[in-house]
């Protein structure tokens, strides 16, 4: 059994849900997400839950799909009525990011400047040196957050790139301290 499928989810105010070929639809004031039914598991509303069942099969995969399937739903009817967000911040001489329209511009270092698109239904913004990523969908505001550090991965020995906010670097000594230590 599985402890987070059998938790039914309460569909909160201003979230529709729909149910149809395949696919559960939330609809709310941050968008319109569209999740495809896991494969063993089925859904239905009743008194304003979602109840996931998994019915009689016995299969490893069944069990872990309701679980899956029941989270996953979870985030989305959340990312419908209050949205996710993660911040990022740039920290190094020079380092800057600023808006041009719906492209993100990074200036982080490198011979050239960073262009960034940002994906349909997320909305990037910039102040000062914190980049906010904000949107309904929860898989997709962490993907873009983890695609913009990439650009430049915070480093050990200064401690410079663009890193998430409250990240903790661990700084290595360079070589002065070593030998000074001698």
């Amino acid at each position: 059994m599985s402890k987070i499928g059998k938790k039914p989810i309460k569909i909160s105010e201003g979230v529709e849900v729909k149910i149809a070929d395949g696919f559960l639809e939330f609809k709310g004031k941050e968008g319109i997400l569209k999740l495809k039914i896991l494969e063993y598991t089925s859904a239905e509303i009743k008194d304003g839950q979602l109840i996931f069942s998994v019915g009689e099969n016995k299969f490893k995969q069944a069990r872990a799909n309701w679980g899956t399937m029941a989270a996953l739903a979870r985030n989305c009817a959340l990312g419908v009525s209050q949205g996710f967000s993660k911040s990022l911040e740039i920290e190094g001489i020079g380092f800057r990011a600023n808006m041009e329209g719906n492209t993100l511009v990074l200036n982080v270092g490198l011979t050239h400047l960073v262009k960034f698109p940002a994906p349909e239904s997320i909305k990037i913004s910039v102040e000062k040196s914190i980049i906010k990523i904000s949107g309904p969908d929860k898989h997709l505001v962490g993907e873009v957050a983890a695609q913009i550090r990439k650009i430049k991965k915070p480093e050990p020995y200064k401690g410079t790139g663009i890193r998430y906010m409250g990240e903790i670097i661990r700084r290595k000594a360079g070589k002065k301290a070593i030998t000074a230590a001698q």
